[in-house]
């Protein structure tokens, strides 16, 4: 059974630093594209970063770019999103995602599958 488990969320405040995880299991993730989406209340689930699981070719949503990196361990099926310089915007759930495929995706109904969500505040 394919499962995607999300860690490492809490509460920081404006200018700190948070590394979240995504630890995959089930199934071999090594053609998907791994992503994070957030969803902060009463909004609509967003894009927030991806990587492609071959190659580690990154993309970033603007609001995030140059301070939130994306990466992977292979060995460990682990995706992170190490986030720096956090703004109280940056509050919201965070949510791993995977796709299979080698393009850029960024919509929420194109993923297969998801992971719970770990929760992000950032107080100012």
């Amino acid at each position: 059974q394919e499962q995607l488990v999300e860690s490492g969320g809490g509460l920081v405040q404006a200018g700190g630093s948070l590394r979240l995880s995504c630890a995959a299991s089930g199934r071999t993730f090594r053609s998907y594209a791994m992503a994070w989406f957030r969803q902060a209340p009463g909004k609509e689930r967003e894009f927030v970063a991806l990587i492609k699981w071959s190659g580690g070719s990154t993309y970033y949503a603007d609001s995030v770019k140059g301070r939130f990196t994306i990466s992977r361990d292979n060995a460990e099926n682990t995706v992170y999103l190490q986030m720096n310089s956090l703004k109280p915007e940056d509050t919201a759930v965070y949510y791993c995602a995977a796709k299979l495929g080698s393009s850029y995706y960024t919509r929420v109904d194109e993923y297969t599958y998801w992971g719970q969500g770990t929760p992000v505040t950032v107080s100012s």
